[in-house]
């Protein structure tokens, strides 16, 4: 059987509320969840497939971030690690007013890491029925995953990830 794990940054918010339930639709018995500053990046072979998800960062680049974002030493860690022949599915969360100039960047800055580490992604996602003006985690009118806004529309979240669980399982080859 093949084996997924969802990393998620950072806990105690939004994204670990979204994580987990993507993790509850996925199936509790179907997947493993961690965030990243507790997972042993040594593990990484072990799995097919990965769902990657973060928050809009707060900062025009990555690298500028705070210091409690996990993300670029989880990048760090897991830099000798190959993630070919791996399929790759992210998530990212924002706010459409607040921030509509960057709405779900971090999905932007996730995929530069999973092209870079040659996996496959997959669960791409519409820009349909948000509204924002410019995005790191768009191109073509595609997320590069699915973008979750739960300052603005956290009505649309269930039904959201339950069609998104959908296609990434089709698209890992476990549905």
């Amino acid at each position: 059987m093949k084996k997924t794990v969802l990393l998620y940054w950072a806990p105690g918010g939004n994204v670990e509320n979204a994580a987990r339930e993507i993790y509850r639709q996925f199936g509790v018995n179907e997947l493993e969840i961690a965030d990243i500053a507790g997972f042993d990046v040594n593990r990484l072979p072990e799995f097919d497939h990965f769902i990657l998800g973060s928050a809009t960062i707060g900062a025009d680049v990555w690298t500028d971030a705070k210091r409690s974002n996990k993300w670029n030493e989880f990048f760090v860690r897991a830099e000798k690690i190959s993630f070919s022949g791996k399929k790759v599915a992210l998530f990212g969360l924002g706010d459409q007013v607040l921030y509509p100039d960057h709405f779900v960047d971090s999905l932007g800055y996730l995929k530069e890491f999973v092209d870079k580490k040659g996996a496959a992604l997959v669960g791409k996602w519409p820009v349909e029925g948000y509204d924002f003006t410019d995005s790191e985690g768009e191109k073509d009118n595609m997320f590069f995953g699915l973008a979750l806004d739960e300052d603005q529309q956290p009505e649309l979240t269930p039904s959201r990830v339950e069609a998104w669980v959908k296609q990434i399982k089709k698209e890992f080859g476990v549905s």
